[in-house]
């Protein structure tokens, strides 16, 4: 089942709920990759994980939010 389709059979409660973890998950992600640039510990290969991860999420994120937001007809 792809994303889309996954997203138009969730009621808008569980996709708040789903928002919520996505958006914190997200500032995770933001913290580690910094902690990690900073420390210069991260070898490239894990920051570029990390960061996909992060573009994934964020991707999500704007679904769940146009999913969540009226469309306005003008």
């Amino acid at each position: 089942m792809n994303e889309q389709s996954d997203l138009s059979m969730k009621n808008d409660e569980v996709l708040r709920v789903e928002l919520e973890v996505f958006r914190h998950e997200h500032r995770d992600l933001d913290d580690a990759i910094r902690a990690l640039t900073e420390r210069g510990t991260a070898d490239q290969l894990t920051l570029q994980r990390l960061k996909k991860r992060k573009l994934r999420l964020k991707d999500r994120i704007a679904q769940i939010e146009d999913r969540l937001t009226p469309d306005i007809i003008a």
